[in-house]
C-alpha cells in the first residue's frame, strides 16, 4: 500500500526568484521602517516602506530623477547620481523617520556600487542605518572627482577617444571635467534645505 505524498506549492514571488521571505521576515520583525532601494542601469528609486497587515505603506518615494529639479544635469544612474538620491532621500524622510534598515531585496551591498553610495548618501543626511563602513565607496568615486581626472587626462592626450567616451556629455553641452563641481553644488544644496 502506497501512502500519497503531498506536494506544497511555493510561494509564487519565491518561485520566481523576486522575494527571500526569511529576509523580510527579519526585516519586518525590527519593528523598523524599511529604506527600499531599487538601482536599475539609468535610475534609482528609494522608498520608505511601514508594514501594515493591510499591505505595506509608503511613507515616501525618491527617483534619482529628481536631482534634474536642482539643476544635476549628467547621468541619474551612476555612483555621483547614487549617493546624491540617497542624500535626497534622506533629508526628505528625516523629520517621519529616524532610524531604519535597509532592503535591497535579492541583491547584496558591496563596495563601490550604487546600493552602497544610496546607503553612504542616507547615513549622511542623519538616517540611523545599521552598516558596515567597509563598503562605502571613497569620496573621489562618489563625488565624480574621478569621472573629472579621467577626461582631463584623456582629452589632454586622445581628443579623439575623449568625444567618443564622453559622447554624451558632450551632447547635452555638459563639461566632464566639471562632474565634482556639479556634484558640490547639488550637495550644499541639498545639506541647507
Amino acid at each position: 500500500m502506497a501512502k500519497n505524498k503531498i506536494y506544497t506549492v511555493k510561494l509564487r514571488r519565491k518561485r520566481e526568484g523576486k522575494t527571500n521571505y526569511r529576509k523580510r521576515l527579519k526585516y519586518i520583525s525590527s519593528g523598523k521602517t524599511r529604506v527600499v532601494i531599487r538601482p536599475s542601469n539609468n535610475n534609482i528609486k528609494i522608498q520608505a516602506i511601514d508594514f501594515s497587515e493591510g499591505g505595506d505603506l509608503v511613507l515616501n518615494t525618491v527617483d534619482s530623477t529628481d536631482l534634474r529639479k536642482l539643476g544635476w544635469k549628467h547621468s541619474t544612474g551612476n555612483l555621483s547620481a547614487a549617493y546624491l538620491t540617497g542624500l535626497l532621500f534622506g533629508t526628505k524622510i528625516k523629520s517621519k523617520v529616524s532610524e531604519a534598515v535597509v532592503d535591497v531585496g535579492l541583491r547584496t551591498i558591496r563596495k563601490d556600487t550604487k546600493l552602497s553610495a544610496v546607503l553612504s548618501g542616507l547615513v549622511d543626511s542623519g538616517l540611523k542605518i545599521p552598516f558596515s563602513q567597509e563598503v562605502i565607496p571613497s569620496s573621489k568615486k562618489l563625488d565624480g572627482t574621478l569621472t573629472s581626472e579621467y577626461s582631463k587626462k584623456l582629452n589632454d592626450t586622445n581628443k579623439d577617444k575623449h568625444k567618443i567616451q564622453f559622447s554624451k556629455y558632450l551632447k547635452s553641452g555638459i563639461d566632464p571635467e566639471k562632474t565634482n563641481l556639479s556634484f558640490e553644488e547639488i550637495k550644499k544644496k541639498l545639506i541647507e534645505a
